[in-house]
């Protein structure tokens, strides 16, 4: 209740400062003014500009408010006389010219920002964004504002996002949901269509620029599920010269080396990204378990696992653009990364209650997985210069390869304690998991007005999957060599063909209303098959996907109300539909369903928005219903004394909550803001007559502090509740950390101290699952405790004026969470 007082108390500051700083309206007069703003090096409209009319003395704003999605701002009802007006935005120059009013109508036509320069030889910033940003349809936390994530990974980043929450073993959720889409500079990556939550660990925070959240999606969006999208935004470069960075991090969990080179000379540029690393993540867990057998009886499962959990690898980029005219624009890059893991365990198990199928026994288990990953990429892009500022048109190519191989070797022995006595039993087991993806697209944008756009493009994504798996058994004393095992060897193969085409059209009535319809057509053909049997299997599916939404700006400026609706298709992606058995512990093995549907899902959601010079507080509600929807179900194999896991199209979900998030500035030095998510989550399964439901609540608190020029602190908070799963129920968790920064060397270097969950050295998560078989506790023991020294370099000249480029994204497949098989 303390953290949910101080969340009330910050929102409460910040709508009190909204209203506190509106301006004080002069006298109404007849005048009317008029205008545009664009950005000077890319002539395209600076959304949402802040434009704020003042006198000719004094700071009192006489009208004020924020340009519309086009740049344009129209204030009525002014006095005659001479004015001050001002122009500003994150990023850009500041501009105030002086302007007088003496007709009915004053139209100022085109007014420019020049982008914010930032000398890094000298370090002479004149434009900083806030730490989130709210937008109409998206929140933004710009990652780099944030000296906490020097240092550290994607995951520590995301954990301190707006309406995104980790769970204990790094699961990600979006607004009470794992039904979420991943994405890096708007596209699908290689890198994260394995296993989510590990590859969350290899992307150095360093290298992000911010994190977007979308909620509702529009047509133009592949058909994304129920949650929305993530979008992970790298930092990058347009400039005139050479410029880059080099830095390194030590520390107890995470140690990296990363640099980056970046070259513009004329029309040619070229964007460098290069890091290694090194992580450490061991932890405990253990298993409690009553089965309910057949004849009355019961049986006990207990098991431990200790593990030393390392991982080590590295990334690089590069990115090639040609801008030959202001009206076209060529991109082609290429992105890789290596990563291996080495997991040594040791489990402890002992069953009883089947006489026949009791064990007690201690394995020696030696993991070792390992993933290559790659992406290319090709763009061009036409522009129709100022004349049509908004007509485009652009066409993308993407090929992704992901190629993990996964093995493992156990040692057996006949007592609890390790190396107790004699191996009774070995194994060995290899996954080679592939994944090829293909993606060709279109867009074009045709303005009809200055109110009116049509947005039409069309889409190819074929995707083609194989899984070769082998298990090898050896019985100490009754087998010369190792045996091959015939049902838990197999290939299996799969190809998803996805052909889409959208339209989206918007416009405006009057000032104060702005509208988008959209629809989307997706047709999905599916096949597949496994090697040693005939477990051959296709489908196909067509799908209309509507999608509106509706803006209205209210009277005071500043505030907005959205309103929209959208139906989105999720389909399964390789995690949940790889069959490959993960058996490194005989009595709960999980593996997946080549069987699984695609889900349907339709999404309300009403926000409202306001900012003020000091302040901003966004609040939404929505509701979202999922059919199909895909869930991770448990069953009791009596035969094998053994809880088997998958996934099925098991349940209907309704999920409904609140989401508030609020910032406030009370002095330039400070920055303070706050985030609350909470929701109610309903699960009907007509297949296992089961209900299952659950409130939760979920906040984060941010708070951070320059001290003169050159140093600053910051520190963070926040927490979960327990969650809820079709069958199970999960404890929730809290997280913190300190950090300083210092800047070095006339302020081209810095240096950077942070301390993460510092007061325990981990944390206990806790689950139950509940069937009509067994009752499951499990325990999980993360070790978080974390201390990293960063020290980085830049060198050269950067002019933020960048060009804003199309890329590709495939939102369209519901991806896995650390929680699942182990064979993609």
């Amino acid at each position: 209740m303390k953290h949910v007082s101080a969340l009330l108390l910050l929102l409460l500051f910040a709508t009190s400062a909204i209203h506190a700083q509106s301006p004080v309206p002069a006298a109404p007069g007849p005048a009317r003014l008029l205008g545009r703003v664009l950005d000077t090096t890319t002539q395209k409209p600076v959304e949402y500009a802040t434009v704020a009319v003042l006198p000719a003395t004094g700071t009192t704003p006489l009208a004020g408010g924020t340009c519309d999605a086009d740049g344009r701002f129209d204030f009525k009802n002014l006095p005659a006389g001479t004015f001050r007006l001002q122009l500003s935005f994150v990023g850009y120059a500041t501009r105030l010219e002086t302007i007088t009013l003496t007709s009915p109508l004053t139209d100022l036509g085109q007014l420019f920002l020049t982008a914010s320069a930032q000398n890094l030889a000298g370090v002479t910033v004149t434009g900083e964004r806030p730490m989130v940003e709210t937008r109409p349809d998206r929140l933004i936390y710009n990652a780099d504002q944030d000296p906490s994530n020097t240092g550290g990974t994607v995951a520590d980043i995301l954990r301190k996002t707006p309406l995104v929450n980790l769970d204990g073993e790094g699961n990600v959720q979006l607004r009470g949901t794992r039904n979420v889409r991943i994405l890096i500079n708007n596209k699908p990556s290689a890198l994260l269509a394995g296993n989510l939550a590990e590859a969350l660990k290899q992307i150095p925070a360093d290298q992000i620029k911010a994190i977007e959240v979308i909620t509702a999606p529009s047509a133009k969006y592949d058909g994304e599920g129920s949650g929305g999208i993530i979008n992970i935004v790298l930092k990058k470069n347009s400039l005139q010269g050479v410029n880059g960075s080099a830095g390194a991090t030590g520390g107890n969990r995470n140690q990296s080396l990363n640099t980056s080179l970046n070259v513009k000379r004329g029309t040619l540029g070229v964007n460098t990204k290069l890091s290694g690393f090194h992580n450490l993540y061991p932890f405990k867990s253990s298993t409690e378990r009553t089965v309910y057998l057949s004849d009355g009886s019961t049986g006990q499962l207990s098991e431990r696992t200790t593990s030393r959990n390392q991982g080590q690898g590295g990334y690089g980029q590069l990115e090639l653009t040609y801008d030959p005219s202001p009206l076209h624009s060529f991109t082609l890059s290429g992105n890789g990364n290596l990563y291996s893991t080495n997991s040594p365990q040791e489990l402890v198990n002992q069953y009883r209650g089947q006489p026949q199928l009791d064990t007690l026994y201690t394995r020696d288990i030696n993991r070792r997985d390992q993933s290559r990953n790659f992406d290319l990429n090709a763009g061009y892009t036409r522009t129709f210069g100022e004349k049509q500022p908004r007509r485009e048109w652009s066409m993308l190519a993407q090929h992704t390869s992901n190629r993990s191989r996964e093995q493992y070797r156990l040692d057996q022995f006949p007592t609890p304690e390790l190396h107790g006595g004699p191996i009774e039993y070995q194994e060995t087991s290899r996954n080679l998991a592939r994944n090829l993806e293909t993606t060709f697209q279109t867009d074009y944008t045709q303005p009809f007005g200055e109110k009116t756009t049509l947005e039409v493009g069309a889409k190819h994504i074929r995707r083609q999957v194989s899984s070769d798996y082998t298990l090898d058994t050896l019985l100490t004393g009754q087998q010369p060599d190792f045996v091959r095992s015939a049902l838990r060897s197999n290939r299996f193969t799969y190809r998803q063909n996805v052909l889409a085409a959208y339209g989206t059209y918007g416009f405006s009535l009057g000032k104060k209303y702005a509208f988008s319809l959209g629809t989307r057509l997706e047709r999905t053909a599916i096949e597949g098959e496994f090697q040693n049997e005939a477990g051959r299997f296709q489908n196909s599916y067509l799908n209309v996907l509507p999608n509106l939404s509706a803006t209205r700006t209210l009277k005071k400026e500043g505030q907005t109300l959205r309103l929209s609706y959208s139906r989105r298709i999720q389909r399964p992606q390789i995690y949940y539909l790889n069959p490959y058995v993960n058996q490194v512990t005989p009595n709960s093995v999980d593996f997946g369903n080549p069987e699984l549907r695609p889900e349907l899902v339709d999404l309300v959601e009403l926000g409202y928005s306001t900012f003020g010079e000091k302040t901003s507080l966004n609040a939404s509600g929505f509701g979202r219903r999922t059919s199909n929807s895909i869930e991770r179900f448990s069953r009791y194999n009596e035969a094998l004394a053994r809880n088997e896991t998958t996934y099925g199209n098991l349940s209907t979900a309704t999920i409904v909550g609140l989401n508030l998030y609020g910032s406030w500035k009370p002095r330039p030095e400070w920055d303070l803001s706050s985030n609350l998510t909470a929701d109610y989550t309903s699960l009907r399964s007509a297949i296992l007559q089961r209900p299952n439901r659950r409130a939760s609540l979920s906040m984060n608190m941010n708070g951070a502090r320059k001290l003169g020029k050159t140093y600053s602190v910051q520190g963070y908070a926040g927490f979960w509740t327990p969650g809820v799963e079709l069958q199970s129920r999960y404890s929730g968790g809290i997280y913190y950390g300190l950090s300083a920064k210092k800047l070095l060397l006339e302020e081209k270097a810095d240096f950077t101290l942070a301390l993460v969950n510092f007061l325990t050295p981990g944390r206990y998560f806790r689950s139950t699952t509940t069937t009509p078989d067994f009752v499951n506790y499990g325990s999980f023991y993360s070790y978080q405790r974390a201390l990293r020294l960063s020290f980085n370099y830049r060198f050269g000249k950067l002019e933020t004026g960048q060009r804003q480029r199309k890329t590709i994204r495939n939102d369209d497949s519901k991806g896995g969470g650390s929680g699942g098989q182990q064979g993609d």
